[in-house]
């Protein structure tokens, strides 16, 4: 059978295992299905998934289990009964959890002479199957090799090292870049909208500028690496100074303060550390070491 054709098993059926079994049987991908509530299943039954009975019956259909469930505790509990099922097969664990969680799961998918890949699956529901969605990987990259063209129908597959823990602490470093951003970007709209500009005029402009914040993160990264800030565009001192022109033009208008406050005191702590000369990517130096372990 060719890689593309595999037979694939889901484990879990919530909002998002359901709709990684159906991108799978968007792409022609034989999938049995297993879910604790039954009745789940009946939408994919009718786009061609079969029903598994049990746990076992669904991870014996194919040479690869996807299992997506509430959490790291759940899938324990679905799967160590069925335990000897999984040797001389794949896991994907498309299930949230800590790198230590994956560490743990990795271990134990060992033991049992299974294989084991930890992902992240970075978009909702709807965008799974889109080709433009990363779906984060990491551990063997044999076992992830192996199973890509499968891995494929779910979104654009990134391999991110053998490390099984390397899938959830991207995941988390990513959503925290994502609240970051999208509070940033709730506020700024507010901000605007104080004057009257709805938020469908600000947005356009808001993304523009976000591609040039992608520049300074690039050039950015580099001085991160090498711990060293040059402040050749724009120093900590100089940001915080504009940061002072956000804060009056939110207060004036009653547009609460508390994120560029918090910002604001982030700088002042890495200006009082001796950064205040340095590139903004200086500030890392402060989040690095938490003032308690200063």
């Amino acid at each position: 059978m060719h890689a593309e054709n595999r037979p694939v098993g889901v484990v879990g059926l919530g909002s998002m295992g359901s709709a990684l079994a159906a991108a799978l049987l968007d792409r022609g991908h034989p999938v049995t299905v297993w879910n604790r509530t039954a009745d789940k299943a009946g939408p994919l039954l009718d786009r061609g998934a079969r029903q598994a009975a049990t746990v076992r019956e669904a991870i014996e259909a194919g040479p690869l289990t996807i299992a997506c469930v509430l959490d790291h505790r759940a899938l324990r509990t679905v799967l160590d009964p069925v335990a000897d099922a999984l040797a001389g097969r794949s896991l994907v664990n498309l299930t949230s959890g800590s790198p230590e969680q994956a560490h743990e799961a990795d271990a134990w998918a060992r033991s049992l002479g299974a294989h084991y890949l930890d992902g992240a699956v970075m978009t909702t529901p709807p965008g799974v199957g889109n080709p433009e969605m990363m779906v984060l990987y990491s551990g063997a990259r044999t076992v992830f090799e192996d199973h890509r063209p499968t891995l494929e129908a779910l979104g654009d597959p990134l391999h991110l090292g053998d490390d099984p823990g390397l899938a959830s602490l991207y995941d988390a470093a990513l959503l925290g870049l994502m609240w970051s951003t999208m509070t940033g970007w709730l506020h700024g709209t507010a901000l605007v909208g104080a004057e009257g500009t709805p938020a469908t005029a600000y947005t356009p402009v808001a993304i523009r500028w976000l591609t040039a914040v992608t520049g300074f993160l690039t050039r950015y990264a580099a001085q991160v690496d090498a711990g060293r800030y040059p402040g050749d565009d724009a120093t900590v001192d100089v940001q915080i100074a504009a940061v002072e022109h956000l804060l009056h033009a939110a207060g004036s208008r009653g547009v609460d303060n508390a994120l560029p406050e918090l910002l604001k005191a982030t700088m002042e702590r890495a200006r009082d550390a001796g950064h205040g000369a340095d590139s903004f990517a200086g500030v890392i130096e402060v989040l690095r070491k938490p003032a308690g372990d200063r």
